[in-house]
């Protein structure tokens, strides 16, 4: 799976599946609360980016810009 073509979502759910944690588990590796780990994989859109990194850093990954289509954007406001 490529990691550029997932959302966060999609990401720690795999990453996590992958190495056979539960959610409880990935919440004590990290030091974040359960239900963060819950919200992360229930797709929230407001997280704490810190606290998101905290679970990426488990995996080696960390929150950066990502490009955007821009034409994409203007489609969809039409």
């Amino acid at each position: 799976m490529n990691p550029e073509s997932l959302n966060l979502v999609e990401f720690v759910k795999s990453k996590r599946r992958s190495l056979q944690l539960t959610q409880p588990e990935l919440a004590s590796k990290a030091g974040v609360g359960l239900r963060f780990v819950r919200e992360i994989e229930q797709g929230k859109t407001t997280l704490r980016m810190d606290k998101v990194n905290q679970v990426l850093k488990l995996f080696g990954q960390e929150l950066g810009p990502v490009p955007i289509n821009r034409k994409k954007l203007t489609d969809e406001s039409s």
